[in-house]
């Protein structure tokens, strides 16, 4: 992950850096964990393991388990039989078997292989000892007691699932050390009331370096060259491409950057968040009074596979009824699988390019507007550092390849779903169409 490119990017030095942090809010920075840390208040705090999105309730299927990779970790997330999420490592203790194909009985998950059965023992907040009762066994009891799976703490906050990744599952919830509150990754930190919007939701799948989309999200300015002629707002396309004015400031619990117009008048054209270790916020304004919120959460899938739950939030068009009649959810998915396709080869191509080493001081110059990617390499190299989350479950070429294999499920990786998406749209047209022409013929 750390490679020698991200290496050399990091040395690159771009200018006006001291005035960036002058205006800094130092009221969201918890004095305590501040003091403890002895880090200055504009110093994001370091760490790629923590809290992470790993999707969302859309994502689970009744009574199945969903499978996830993360850092290469196979991972199995379910609700038990108090209708609590669980997050576990996807290997059966019993023959190390996967719960892939497996079901969800009862709150109890049920291994495909040999039908092992395991179940809390009724403590919703500390699933600490996890038993199998369905293998026969002249000395079961004693086998039972012995058995346990690995897991990680789950939460489920506004819709999005959450798991706290340290890289090393516990038979014992109690024995996490928590070292950040959730509450810090949460969108209500940062002037963004949830329940005050609608939103739609993707995800999507991606065949390159995680750290390199969370790069690329960053990178406002792009969206005027590469998805102008997609995006559908007058302000965004190659033909109003403008310069402006760019206000950093950084905190303990994010970076942020508010784009603004040379012309007063106009006001702030957009801002942007980094939460680390993998959450962007993208606000049309400021956030107390923006109409429109775009959150980005990034899941490290595995070597050279990632994922990214994609939400837009609205303060428009929150009325069910009229948002089916003019198919809003088709056309945003039409727009989302479409700009997120132009930016797949850019991706591609340049996590190729930093494997190979190509990426270094030599070969590319940063410019001003780059301050925010900048800064954000920044604190990746330092944290990637101190974390070495890829080491902690690193692979080989020998490593079998089944979980990279079917873990790619959503676009622009696999359009499967695109292609849904546009017979759905061309079917609501059709029936839209053809509804006023049977109207006319009854009457007639």
């Amino acid at each position: 992950m750390d490679d020698k490119g991200i290496a050399k990017l990091n040395d690159l030095k771009v200018g006006n850096e001291t005035s960036l942090d002058s205006n800094i809010n130092k009221s969201n920075t918890p004095e305590k964990l501040e003091n403890k840390s002895k880090e200055p208040p504009n110093q994001l705090r370091k760490g790629l393991l923590g809290w992470y999105v790993v999707g969302t309730i859309k994502n689970l299927e009744k009574n199945k388990p969903y499978s996830i990779t993360f850092y290469n970790e196979p991972l199995i997330i379910y609700r038990d039989k108090e209708n609590n999420l669980r997050c576990i490592k996807d290997l059966c203790p019993h023959r190390g078997a996967s719960f892939i194909g497996g079901e969800v009985k009862g709150g109890e998950l049920v291994c495909p292989y040999h039908g092992a059965k395991f179940s809390s023992d009724g403590k919703c907040t500390n699933l600490s000892r996890i038993t199998c009762n369905h293998i026969v066994d002249s000395n079961y009891d004693n086998y039972a007691s012995k058995i346990h799976l690995y897991q990680y703490i789950c939460r489920e906050i506004g819709d999005y699932i959450y798991i706290y990744y340290t890289g090393k599952a516990k038979t014992n919830l109690s024995d996490f050390d928590v070292k950040e509150p959730i509450e810090n990754s949460q969108p209500d930190s940062y002037g963004f009331k949830i329940n005050e919007y609608a939103y739609e939701e993707v995800l999507v799948d991606f065949k390159c370096d995680w750290a390199r989309i969370i790069e690329n999200h960053l990178d406002i300015l792009h969206l005027f060259w590469v998805h102008g002629e997609t995006i559908p707002d007058n302000q965004v396309n190659r033909k109003v491409i403008t310069s402006f004015n760019q206000e950093i400031t950084k905190e303990r619990n994010q970076i942020e950057s508010v784009y603004k117009y040379k012309d007063k008048d106009k006001g702030e054209f957009i801002r942007i968040k980094f939460i680390p270790p993998g959450r962007i916020l993208i606000y049309k304004g400021n956030p107390n009074e923006s109409r429109y919120i775009q959150v980005l959460d990034h899941i490290p899938l595995s070597n050279n596979q990632s994922r990214v739950v994609v939400r837009h939030y609205r303060k428009f068009m929150k009325n069910r009824f009229i948002t089916e009649l003019l198919m809003f959810r088709n056309l945003q998915h039409r727009v989302f699988y479409k700009v997120f396709s132009e930016d797949y080869m850019i991706l591609r191509t340049q996590t190729y390019n930093n494997q190979m080493g190509f990426i270094e001081k030599d070969n590319i110059k940063l410019l001003g507007e780059d301050k925010m990617v900048q800064y954000y390499w920044d604190w990746f190299k330092s944290s990637d550092s101190e974390d070495k989350p890829w080491d902690i479950h690193a692979t080989s070429s020998k490593t079998n390849t089944v979980y990279q294999d079917i873990s790619m499920r959503y676009p622009p990786e696999n359009m499967k779903l695109v292609k849904q998406n546009s017979r759905s749209l061309a079917i609501n047209i059709a029936m839209r169409l053809l509804f006023p022409i049977a109207f006319l013929l009854i009457i007639l």
